[in-house]
């Protein structure tokens, strides 16, 4: 009997220190890194700019990401890299066509598409994280209205607010809404990412906190603000929260007072980000990523956010 309650013992302790499949793991310890990025014209820009983004996208080694001005080149891109590839245009769509704007990778499978009536500036599909389902969109909206330095036009805070929902930005906002404000409100059950380029300032950036560099205005862009009022959540700020010690550039002109924060990775649900990023360079400059320079393709900087699947 006195062996039989040892053997017992210690097949416990074997069973209880055997490593375990990830699916066997805690789901809270499950991480997932995304990343949103405009690489401009497919990266065609630039010599050789298509493998410089595969060289980009590989250095930061993301699970999922939104891509805007995809144009041709997702199809090799993912290829090259080994993702799952979606295109967000009508099913049937050529992968290499050149008119398409959006697109998502991911290293996890896919599940339903998530079609939009705007498929150019909003479309998404569902990733399959070891069982668990996330709506992920990629984004564009339209920079107009835009100036360099909006608090140098002269206007009020209510003059700015009229002035941006006068522009193709405004426009698009108010056609995807319903369809942002429905995943908003599943996304209890099912998390929610949106990532891409917004073409806009954060109302977060233009706080209290930086009311002197912003001409003593304070001003609550509705871009942002209303995306905010249905409940996603500014991953970047949110684990960045000064914006004096952490801009967060996305934007930027050598000959311009024209540095901006304007491409974002929101989110909602059971997910929480850990860490976010945000990494710029000049159009044909480098940029060094675990210490190689690779020269950047693209106008737009990118952001990575890492989340925890709670």
């Amino acid at each position: 009997m006195k062996w039989t309650y040892t053997l017992i013992a210690l097949c416990t302790v074997l069973l209880l220190t055997a490593p375990q499949s990830p699916a066997q793991n805690d789901k809270r310890s499950l991480k997932l890194k995304v990343m949103a990025w405009n690489i401009l014209h497919g990266g065609n820009d630039l010599a050789e700019g298509p493998q410089r983004v595969i060289d980009i996208i590989a250095a930061i080694d993301p699970d999922i990401v939104m891509m805007v001005e995809t144009y041709g080149s997702g199809k090799m891109i993912a290829q090259a890299l080994g993702y799952h590839f979606h295109l967000i245009a009508q099913p049937g769509t050529e992968l290499d066509d050149q008119s398409i704007n959006l697109s998502i990778y991911s290293k996890y499978p896919f599940g339903k598409r998530i079609d939009t009536e705007y498929p150019f500036y909003l479309g998404g599909i569902e990733v399959l994280v070891e069982g668990r389902k996330i709506n992920v969109f990629s984004n564009w909206f339209h920079y107009e209205p835009w100036v360099d330095a909006p608090e140098h036009l002269g206007k009020t805070v209510e003059d700015l607010l009229i002035w941006e929902k006068t522009g193709k930005k405004y426009q698009m906002l108010q056609k995807v809404l319903p369809s942002l404000k429905k995943y908003a409100a599943a996304a209890d059950s099912i998390p929610l990412i949106i990532g891409g380029d917004f073409n806009t300032p954060s109302h977060l950036d233009w706080g209290h906190e930086t009311k002197s560099m912003h001409n003593d205005l304070i001003v609550p862009w509705y871009t942002t603000k209303v995306l905010e009022d249905i409940g996603l959540i500014d991953s970047y700020r949110e684990i960045n929260p000064n914006p004096i010690w952490h801009p967060g550039i996305t934007w930027d002109s050598k000959d311009a007072m024209d540095s901006h924060r304007i491409d974002y990775i929101f989110y909602k649900g059971g997910i929480k980000p850990i860490s976010s990023e945000t990494y710029m360079a000049f159009f044909g400059e480098p940029i060094r990523l675990n210490q190689e320079k690779i020269t950047y393709p693209s106008d737009h900087g990118f952001i990575v956010t890492e989340f925890v699947l709670e």
